[in-house]
C-alpha cells in the first residue's frame, strides 16, 4: 500500500434522492444541530488529547458536534481538551459506556452502526442502555458499503469494516460535503501500525481483527492534506 494515493469522497458514492435513508439522516442531524445551515462539524475521537483551550473552543464552537462509543466531555471543573458539547453519538452494540454516554439522552441523536449484520446476525438490544433510548440505525448499503470500497475493504473473503471513528467522518462529510470537517482525536492519522487502542475513557485494548487501520489513516491524512479536513491538534 505504500506510495498509493488515499481514496476520495465522490459524489455518486452514495444513492442520495429525496426521500432516500441519507437524505431523512442529513435531515435528522441538521434538526440536533445548533442551526440547520450546517456550515461547520467537529467529530471527536476517542484518543487522549492535552489540555487545550483553544482545541476545546473550536469544537463547541461548529454547527454540528459528533462523538463516538465511549466519549468524554470536558469537566466543569477540569481542563479543557475536547470541549463539551455533543450533538450527535455514533455508536455500536459493543458500546462501554462511559459516564457521560447517556447524560441527556433525550436531546441528542445516536446513530448506531451494524457493519457486522453484513456477515451475521445482529445481536440482541443491550439491557444496559435506557429503555427508551430511540436511535437510528445507519443503513449499510447506503453508508458501510460504500466506506468499505473506499478503503479497499470490499473485496476481501474475511468480515473487515471501518471502525465507528471512521464511520463518524464520514457520515459528516458525505451528509454535509461542504462543510467544514474538523478532526480531533483520531489516533490512527499519526499512528497507521498501531495494534492496541489508548482511549480517553477506559482501559487500553487491542485493535478488533476486523479493522484496517493503515487505510485508515491514509484516508483521513489525505483529507487533511488536501484542506477537506483540518486536524485540530
Amino acid at each position: 500500500m505504500d506510495g498509493a494515493v488515499a481514496p476520495e469522497l465522490g459524489p455518486a458514492a452514495v444513492v442520495d434522492a429525496p426521500g432516500s435513508a441519507v437524505d431523512v439522516m442529513r435531515g435528522l442531524l441538521r434538526a440536533y444541530a445548533a442551526r440547520p445551515d450546517v456550515r461547520s462539524i467537529a467529530v471527536v475521537g476517542n484518543a487522549p488529547l492535552e489540555p487545550s483551550d483553544d482545541r476545546a473552543a473550536a469544537i463547541d464552537g461548529c454547527d454540528l458536534v459528533i462523538r463516538c462509543n465511549s466519549f468524554v466531555l470536558d469537566e466543569r471543573d477540569g481542563p479543557a481538551a475536547v470541549g463539551g458539547r455533543v450533538d450527535v453519538v455514533v455508536f455500536n452494540r459493543l458500546l462501554y459506556a462511559a459516564p457521560r454516554v447517556f447524560d441527556s439522552y433525550r436531546d441528542r441523536l445516536y446513530l448506531m452502526v451494524e457493519p457486522g449484520a453484513l456477515h451475521r446476525n445482529a445481536d440482541r438490544r443491550p439491557p444496559r442502555w435506557p429503555a427508551d433510548l430511540g436511535h437510528l440505525v445507519v443503513p449499510n448499503r447506503e453508508i458501510t458499503l460504500p466506506l468499505s470500497e473506499a478503503l479497499g475493504l470490499a473485496s476481501q473473503d474475511e468480515p473487515v469494516w471501518a471502525t465507528t471513528g471512521l464511520m463518524s467522518v464520514w457520515i459528516a462529510a458525505l451528509l454535509f460535503p461542504d462543510a467544514e470537517l474538523n478532526l480531533a482525536g483520531f489516533s490512527m492519522i499519526e499512528d497507521r501500525t498501531q495494534v492496541e487502542w489508548t482511549h480517553a475513557w477506559g482501559d487500553s485494548c487491542r485493535v478488533g481483527r476486523e479493522h484496517r487501520i493503515e487505510p485508515e489513516g491514509r484516508l483521513l491524512a489525505s483529507w487533511v492534506s488536501s484542506g477537506r479536513a483540518v486536524l485540530l491538534r
